[in-house]
């Protein structure tokens, strides 16, 4: 099995600050954005950029809009869609940890246009380790890796204390392989 390997806090503190920085750059009057962290890993991500950028930030829940629902259930602790405006004619982005397959981004627009019609939907990531299955791409990308389909990318951002984030690449834990139905 091969070895983990670690991105620390500072790498991760300045992959932030590019993200705000870019978002700044294109909307400079960034007040009237809304940032709407994907549940559960653009939570923090969101919170933290809403707060540099001095904006509104929310939560997009995409439980009962994933295609993967029954190989992974809703889990009992989740959180739940919190827009904090009217979506309609809103110019939004959409906040995740990481951008993988594209299917998360899909479940989150779903999710989104259940609630009314964005005048403009954008998407910032803090990781795009590649490896696209839907025609999906970021405006924003703190850090770009390449990371092999066996590999699993966790990130931590800790909401007590920065000093804490983590970014860990680690082998994919194997799924079960489904049952035949006898």
């Amino acid at each position: 099995m091969a070895a983990s390997k670690t991105i620390g806090p500072g790498e991760i503190h300045a992959a932030i600050t590019r993200l705000a920085d870019a978002i700044s750059a294109r909307h400079p009057e960034p007040s009237g954005l809304l940032l709407l962290g994907i549940a559960n890993g653009g939570i923090e991500l969101a919170r933290r950029l809403a707060e540099r950028l001095r904006c509104r930030a929310g939560t997009v829940d995409i439980s009962f809009h994933r295609d993967d629902i029954g190989r992974h259930p809703i889990p009992k602790e989740f959180a739940p869609t919190q827009i904090p405006a009217d979506v309609q004619g809103a110019t939004i982005i959409l906040i995740d940890d990481v951008l993988f397959s594209g299917r998360t981004v899909k479940a989150a627009l779903d999710e989104l246009f259940d609630h009314g019609r964005p005048g403009k939907v954008e998407l910032a990531v803090l990781v795009d380790r590649g490896g696209r299955r839907l025609p999906v791409s970021a405006d924003y990308v703190g850090l770009d890796l390449v990371i092999a389909g066996t590999k699993k990318v966790r990130v931590t951002l800790d909401p007590l204390s920065d000093r804490r984030d983590s970014i860990r690449i680690e082998p994919a834990p194997q799924e079960r392989a489904a049952r035949p139905i006898s």
